[in-house]
This record gives C-alpha cells, structure tokens and sequence, in this order.
C-alpha cells in the first residue's frame, strides 16, 4: 500500500461525535506519522438549510423538551432496517457523500455518528462503495441506529453494548471492546497538587465540578451552586458552562456573591486539568464525558439525564457503581450531602471507575483499524 489514507466523518449534533473522531484521529497519527487523514462533518453532505434545522432543532429538545426527545429515542429504537424512516435516513447526503469518497480514495472510513453509519453500510451492501467501513458508538447502549450490517468493524465501549450488537444480528467477530475512544491526555498522569495551586484552590477542601456540557443543558445550575455553597462544609466550585453564553452570564453576578471560591468558564479545553483536581463531578450523561470522567476515576453524580441515550448511559454508571442519578433537586442535593463527607464512598465509585472500562481506548481501536486494512488487502490481492 501507499501513503495511507483514512476518511473520519463525525457530526456536530452535539460535541460528542468529533471528540471521539479527534481521539482516534491523535492516535492514527501517533501510530502512522505519514498517514493522510481527512476528518469532515457530515453536515457538508447535506442541505445547509436542513442541517442547520435538524442541528437547531435537536439542541432545543435537549434543552427545552427532553421528554419529548426521549420518546423519539425509544419509539426509534427498535426500528427495522428496511422502514420507510430508516430508507429516509440511509439518504441523507447519500449521493454527495459517494461522489466525495470516489474522489478521495481512501482505504478506510471512520464514522462516530449512527446516521452516517446507515448511508455507509447501505452504499456497502449496495455494492457501490468497496472501502473497509468502522463504526465507533459513543454511548453505553445500543439504538437501532447502529445496527447496520455493512459495517466492518464495530468499535464499543462497553460489553453491554458488544451484546446488544450481537442480539441484533451482528457477527460478533466483527466487534471490538475498547472503550469509547478519548484523547490520550486523559489517560496521562497529571500533578494534581500544580494543577490546585494553577487554579488558586485550597488543596485542603473538597472541590466539585459542575459540567452542562457543550451546550449548557445542565438543569437548575444557578440553584445547585447555590445550595452547595449553603453546606457546612466549604466547598469549592468549578462551574463550566459550555457555549451557553445566557448561561455564564446569569451566574456570573452569583458567582461573585458566594462564599466559596468558585472558578466559572466558558467552554474548555482543558477538561482533563479539571477533572484531576476534583472530588467529584455533576454532569449530564453523553457518552464522551462519562468516559472522560471514568478515564480519570473521577466519580460522579448524573442530574436529571435526559431520557434517552443519556439516561442509558447514567444507568450504565450506577451499574458499574461509578455514578450516583438525581432526578430531582431533592436527590442531588441528598447524594451530595452524603458524598461529600463519605471519603471512602467516593474512593469505592473511582474504583469502580478504574474497572468499567478497557483505558487507552483510541490506541486499542486503532489498532484493531490497522489490521482491519491489513486483512483487507490481502484478502483484495487474493480476490
């Protein structure tokens, strides 16, 4: 073979999707300095004026109508490959996405997202597209729209979801336990005492981090914050807000009035500092954050998951015993309250942490990519 060529396509509904596309992207370069590696949005593909409504709309369910989301996941969850809403699905930008990769030329595509997933594997199954395909999920259950039987390689991260795989019909030799793919300065040990004194936290009190995700669909944040900071015990608070400006700038007056420090952010960079100086961290359930969070042994309390993959995903954690849900302020605020003066509590949960997943995912996966195309050419030469 010649100068490898790799095609990652991922999806901006949610930040999830490109955060595993760039760990295995850092770990492809890592194992293949020379290879060219092109990661694009599938968003591209499509209409701009239906991307920018599906993307719209999908972001304000999770904010404004999570119970209307959550009946959409699981009434979808169980469709058959060949209805009429799947056949829609498996079009979206089918015919650009083919005369893109007939240009490109790669010798093996990447998808993080399920909807590319199902054009890829129904162009495979059609004959009309001859390249090895790699599906990574990025959540701890399985929807019907990972299912698709023209994939050669499943990535998962979890064995919950190598069995749910596998209970829908997929050859379980073609699946792959690794993990959810995180970049690799996750998985590093960093100086957590620097990390403390960076920040201008007292090493001596328990500090929280509290994550809305990209978005800011973390529920009631200006009230968990404030009633954290009525406990007797100090606490110190790093609040993210993600790109929800609105919300930085309604806690930014609160912030200040607090009498425990509180350091309020933006979206960053540098989640992995963050997580390594805390106790512990309130967040939403998506896929990549629990791993990220598992990945630094950090436990963790979900709040309000959003019914769907999220609310799989932080069952998943109480399962493995890393994470604690609170449905109702009444339950954050009880879970806290013991967390917080149970050390040994949340030493068991960053144990648990420790166990529920393989660690050095992206490495794993890629791995198991190189000799996906390796089987593949020699299978081609043969042929």
């Amino acid at each position: 073979m010649s100068q490898l060529r790799v095609l990652v396509i991922s999806a901006k509904f949610g930040c999830g999707h490109v955060k595993a596309a760039e760990a295995v992207i850092e770990a492809l370069k890592d194992k293949k300095p020379n290879a060219e590696i092109i990661h694009v949005d599938f968003g591209a593909f499509l209409n701009k004026t239906l991307n920018s409504m599906i993307r719209i709309t999908y972001i304000d369910m999770l904010k404004y109508t999570p119970k209307l989301w959550g009946r959409f996941y699981y009434k979808t969850s169980e469709i058959s490959p060949g209805s009429i809403f799947q056949r829609f699905l498996n079009g979206l930008g089918r015919r650009e996405l083919l005369n893109y990769i007939n240009t490109l030329q790669p010798d093996l595509i990447i998808c993080t997202y399920p909807t590319i997933a199902g054009v890829l594997a129904q162009l495979r199954e059609k004959q009309e597209l001859i390249i090895p395909l790699v599906t990574i999920v990025t959540d701890y259950a399985i929807h019907s729209q990972w299912v698709h039987f023209g994939i050669d390689l499943y990535i998962v991260g979890s064995q919950d979801v190598a069995e749910g795989l596998v209970n829908r019909g997929i050859d379980p030799d073609r699946i792959k336990i690794t993990g959810i793919p995180v970049s690799p300065k996750f998985e590093g040990e960093l100086n957590r005492s620097e990390l403390i004194n960076k920040l201008g936290f007292n090493p001596n009190q328990p500090t929280i981090l509290v994550m809305g995700g990209a978005y800011g669909v973390l529920d009631n944040a200006a009230r968990i914050c404030q009633r954290i900071n009525e406990y007797k015990t100090p606490i110190q608070l790093i609040m993210v807000c993600g790109r929800d400006k609105r919300l930085y700038r309604s806690l930014q007056p609160m912030a200040q009035k607090l009498k425990n420090k509180v350091l309020l952010l933006g979206f960053v960079q540098n989640v992995e500092e963050l997580m390594t100086v805390s106790d512990l961290v309130i967040t939403k359930a998506g896929g990549l954050t629990v791993t990220e969070a598992l990945t630094k042994k950090i436990p963790m309390v979900i709040y309000k998951p959003i019914p769907g993959q999220e609310e799989e995903n932080a069952n998943f954690l109480k399962r493995v015993g890393a994470g604690r849900i609170a449905g109702t302020e009444e339950e954050l605020d009880q879970i806290l309250s013991a967390l917080i003066v149970n050390q040994e509590e949340r030493k068991k949960m960053s144990q648990a942490a420790s166990s529920a997943i393989p660690g050095h995912a992206a490495e794993k996966a890629v791995n198991f990519m190189l000799e996906l195309i390796s089987d593949w050419d020699r299978i081609q030469k043969v042929s």
